[in-house]
């Protein structure tokens, strides 16, 4: 498990604020992005047919629940949002780009 700052620490018997629970999503987040890691390793460790199927599925399950994390953790940090937002307009820019270059090797 990702070794980061335990988010309950100094709880005394409260509710946490919406910056709280948005850094203690990204420590969840952490440990999805792990469990990916180690469920595909699992699976192209084995030959046996029914556990790459079942470890898949439930590597799936755990990208599926990246994609929950992420919206809630939008939605807690707007401000990341823009972030996120922002970044995947750069890789997309870098996406056309290359298409662009592709298309004239191509002639």
């Amino acid at each position: 498990m990702p070794s980061f700052a335990n988010p309950f620490v100094g709880n005394v018997n409260r509710k946490m604020t919406d910056q709280e629970l948005a850094n203690a999503i990204r420590l969840d987040i952490a440990g999805e992005l792990e469990a990916i890691y180690l469920y595909d390793a699992h699976a192209a460790a084995t030959d046996n047919e029914l556990a790459k199927k079942v470890l898949a599925d439930i590597r799936d399950e755990e990208k599926q629940h990246m994609g929950e994390l992420l919206t809630l953790l939008m939605h807690l940090d707007p401000t990341e949002k823009e972030l996120f937002d922002h970044g995947a307009g750069e890789v997309r820019e870098m996406m056309e780009e290359l298409e662009k270059i592709g298309k004239k090797k191509k002639k």
